[in-house]
């Protein structure tokens, strides 16, 4: 086959992405948080941008007005040199006459009035007025010479001390216990790696390599700083912070000691192998644990930890009075932004350069679609949430047992979007309802088929309805996965046994023999206490976050039910 070359014309249709449609892309997942940030960014960026006020400043003219035209009465025309707007307007004819006489000069003025000017004017206003202010007693804080200057607007948080953090309260005990450098060295190492909950990491091997130590000499300075407080900070896993409290305490003995060595006995209830263990009888073993519940696993908590960031909603749902759903747009979270035409026009006659030229036309255009796609993507998100609670009427109205099967595809066809722009408008965004805050993702669940054929149910429902009957058994009935299946079947629920038991660890709902046995010790437990119950003055605290589990020699188990109320 020969090979020649020859000239072919073609006409195809292509998808090109422009800069503005990757931004409009990029502005559509943005969470309100990060568009706000985003949009600043812009506004120090663009000088053609600037932020849409409600009502325009007092003397300002609004940034779309193109000229400033003769307003009713001729005052746009009426400005004098003094600055006034009329000449004339608000002074009786007696008064226009004697400001329009000429006064003459000072000795004319002198001998008509009879008088020195000294006597009738001892001052011009402005000295007046500085000495008045010298004269009078200072009124506010910044006044008396303390805070910012006046001209600053007052700042409350200048008077908020600061927060001080465990890795602070630390190094303050840290200066106090050594005095040797190298001690010093070693004991702030380990302070920084200490986790905001007050633990260590298991294996210290590594420190002692890296500051050039023994390991006994890093042993010996832990062990100082497991004394600092608060009490049980600086420890490796649970058994040991626990150990350094009960010995702050001087309740250490040698049953305490095997009941914190076989805290995994403790987490699964079996309070017949640690009262054989641990050699003492019922109300002995009962104490004990009281004691541990008492005790404090997550001791650096008490300080300062990074701040919770507010969620605030984009969208807000509310019962309409035709006993429809009012959806609409939370104005506190859309960034408003206006392209000022008139400084782009006075700009425009001005420039003769040419890189000026096309810098602010570039400016001019990126602004304008910036705009635009602020626009955009509020209209897309409205409409897309609008179709969410069409579909989800009953959940709005009934709860989540009325929560019906939803996927993208479906709002994506019914408002004619492709299901990428839907997943993207429901990434990071939250809606405001009757029964709460939920994420927009929220609603879009996977479906499990109906027992006798008919409209499936919504996988959230399904895990409601399992916590339904997992909450409302009795500790003489405990339902097992099987169980649990066969009511749900009855529900008109078709759904298999591994898919029951994993809803329930999704929802960390231990096993049926786990919490048969959590409920035989809450029973025994507030006999033993007189029918208050030992957990009632603990803190329910989730260990799950204390540390990282993996790193203790107790189990996942231990870290769900440990010191955690029932």
């Amino acid at each position: 086959m020969a090979l020649t070359q020859r000239l072919e014309f073609r006409q195809s249709q292509s998808l090109v992405m422009t800069p503005q449609l990757m931004q409009a892309i990029k502005l559509l997942q943005l969470s309100n948080l990060d568009l706000t940030t985003f949009v600043e960014e812009e506004l120090e960026r663009n000088p053609l941008l600037e932020r849409a006020s409600d009502e325009a400043p007092a003397g300002e003219a609004p940034a779309e007005a193109g000229s400033y035209g003769d307003s009713e009465g001729g005052q746009g025309e009426a400005q004098g040199e003094d600055g006034f707007g009329g000449s004339a307007e608000g002074f009786e004819p007696g008064q226009e006459e004697w400001m329009s006489k000429d006064l003459g000069t000072r000795a004319e003025i002198e001998q008509t009035l009879d008088t020195g000017l000294d006597n009738v004017f001892s001052e011009e206003p402005a000295e007046a007025a500085a000495r008045n202010a010298q004269d009078a007693a200072p009124t506010t804080y910044t006044e008396w010479g303390g805070g910012a200057s006046g001209d600053e607007d007052y700042n409350l948080e200048a008077f908020v001390a600061a927060e001080t953090t465990l890795s602070d309260h630390l190094a303050e005990q840290l200066s106090v216990a050594f005095t040797a450098p190298a001690q010093r060295m070693i004991g702030q190492y380990l302070i920084d790696l200490v986790d905001e909950a007050g633990y260590l990491p298991p294996d210290l091997g590594q420190a002692a390599e890296r500051l050039g130590a023994s390991q006994a000499e890093v042993e010996n300075v832990l062990a100082v700083l497991q004394k600092f407080d608060p009490p049980g900070v600086c420890a490796r896993s649970l058994s040991e912070c626990l150990a350094i409290q009960l010995r702050e305490f001087d309740r250490y003995d040698p049953a305490m000691q095997a009941l914190v060595e076989h805290l995994d006995l403790l987490a699964k209830r079996d309070v017949a192998a640690l009262r054989k263990i641990c050699g003492v009888d019922d109300e002995d073993i009962a104490d004990m644990i009281g004691e541990i519940r008492r005790l404090n696993p997550k001791p650096g908590m008490k300080f300062g930890s990074a701040r919770l960031q507010t969620m605030v909603p984009d969208v807000y749902v509310r019962p309409g009075p035709d006993g429809g759903w009012h959806v609409e747009l939370n104005s506190d979270t859309l960034p408003r932004v206006l392209v000022n035409q008139t400084y782009y026009s006075e700009l425009s006659k001005k420039i003769g350069k040419v890189g000026d030229k096309s810098y602010f036309t570039d400016a001019l255009q990126n602004a304008t679609w910036l705009v635009r796609a602020l626009d955009q993507r509020a209209r897309t998100i409205l409409k897309v949430a609008t179709e969410i609670v069409r579909q989800q009427d009953g959940f709005f109205t009934h709860g989540v047992a009325h929560l019906r099967p939803l996927n993208l595809k479906a709002v994506a066809d019914a408002i004619q979007m492709h299901e990428s722009t839907v997943s993207r408008v429901t990434a990071n965004k939250y809606m405001t309802t009757n029964r709460g805050t939920f994420e927009l993702k929220y609603f879009f669940t996977a479906s499990i088929a109906s027992a006798d054929g008919g409209e499936a149910h919504s996988a959230e429902a399904v895990r409601h309805h399992i916590k339904q009957l997992i909450d409302s058994e009795e500790p003489s009935a405990i339902l097992s996965d099987d169980t649990i299946v066969e009511r749900l079947r009855a529900s008109d629920i078709d759904i298999a046994r591994r898919t029951v038991a994993k809803y329930r660890e999704a929802m960390r709902i231990p096993s049926s023999v786990q919490r048969r046995r959590d409920k035989q010790w809450s029973t025994i437990n507030s006999q033993a206490s007189g029918g208050t119950g030992v957990h009632e003055e603990l803190p329910t605290v989730d260990l799950e976050s204390t540390s990282d589990t993996s790193d203790f020699p107790e189990s996942e188990s231990l870290t769900r039910h440990l010191l955690i109320g029932d």
